[in-house]
C-alpha cells in the first residue's frame, strides 16, 4: 500500500485483498504478534489461536469489525507508523472503550478509528465509512462520549511490551487529566486516521480508484484535521483470516 497525498494534508491509501497469498501471510506472520500484543515475544501459533478464540466469541458484525481494525493497523505499520495501542485490549475478550488505535510517526503523533460494513448493506461505501469513522472519532474528542478515550489510550500507552516514548504517555496523559476535568479539544487540531473496510461476499468486484479518489477529496474538504490519512480496504471476504488463523 502506498499512502499519497492527494490534497494539502490530506492523505489517502487504498488496499485491495483479493486473497491471503503467501507474500501476504508471511506479513501477517511477522507482524500478528506486535499487532496484539507489542513486543511480548509470544509464540505465533499461541497468538493465532488466541485472535480466533476472539473472534469465535463475538458475533458477526463484531468480527468483520475487528478484522476490519486488524488490517489498518497492518498496514500502517507496513508504512513505517509505531503502533501505540495492542489490538487486544488490557481487558480479556472485551472491546477497545476509546480510540480504535494510536500511532507515532516523526514525532506526530496519529488517533485512528476504523469502520467496516458489508457490500450488502444499503448504501454502504467507503465515502460512508470515512464518514462515519470521522463523526466518531468527533464525539470522542469533543467531549460527547461516555468514557474517557484517552485513558485507554494512556493505559495501552503505558504497558511494557507497547514501548511508548515518554514523551508519548506523557501527552496522552494530560489529555485524560483535562478529559476528566471537562476540558476537551477540537478535532482539527489533531492528526486522524480514519478508517473504512468493505466486505464482498467471496465475490471480488474491482474498485475504480479515480472516482474513489475524488470522493474521498470531496468529502474530506468538510472535515476538521490537522493532518489526515484516509484508509480504504475492500476485502474479498471475511473468511479469509479466519482461514489464515486456521492454517
Amino acid at each position: 500500500m502506498t499512502i499519497k497525498e492527494i490534497a494539502e494534508n490530506i492523505y489517502l491509501g487504498v488496499v485491495n485483498i483479493k486473497e491471503i497469498d503467501d507474500e501476504l501471510k508471511k506479513l501477517i506472520d511477522q507482524k500478528l504478534i506486535s499487532i496484539c500484543e507489542g513486543n511480548s515475544k509470544s509464540d505465533l501459533i499461541k497468538v493465532k489461536k488466541r485472535v480466533l478464540n476472539f473472534l469465535k466469541s463475538k458475533n458477526e458484525k463484531m468480527r468483520k469489525g475487528a478484522v476490519a481494525e486488524f488490517f489498518v493497523h497492518l498496514y500502517l505499520i507496513l508504512s513505517d507508523y509505531k503502533q501505540e495501542c495492542m489490538f487486544f485490549n488490557l481487558e480479556e475478550n472485551s472491546i477497545k472503550k476509546g480510540f480504535d488505535g494510536y500511532y507515532s510517526k516523526q514525532n506526530e503523533e496519529w488517533i485512528m478509528e476504523s469502520k467496516s460494513g458489508n457490500i450488502n448493506s444499503e448504501s454502504v461505501s467507503h465515502k460512508s465509512k470515512v464518514r462515519e469513522a470521522y463523526n466518531d472519532l468527533k464525539t470522542k474528542l469533543d467531549g460527547a462520549a461516555t468514557n474517557n478515550p484517552w485513558r485507554n489510550a494512556y493505559n495501552h500507552a503505558s504497558h511494557m511490551d507497547v514501548g511508548s516514548e515518554e514523551s508519548i504517555r506523557l501527552h496522552i496523559k494530560k489529555l485524560s487529566d483535562e478529559y476528566d476535568d471537562d476540558v476537551y479539544h477540537n478535532i482539527k487540531d489533531f492528526n486522524i486516521i480514519p478508517g473504512s473496510t468493505i466486505f464482498l461476499n467471496g465475490k471480488w468486484i474491482e474498485n475504480n480508484i479515480n472516482v474513489l479518489e475524488e470522493d474521498i477529496e470531496e468529502l474530506v474538504k468538510n472535515f476538521d484535521f490537522n493532518n489526515i490519512i484516509v484508509l480504504c480496504i475492500t476485502k474479498k471476504s471475511l473468511n479469509l483470516f479466519i482461514n489464515y488463523l486456521i492454517n
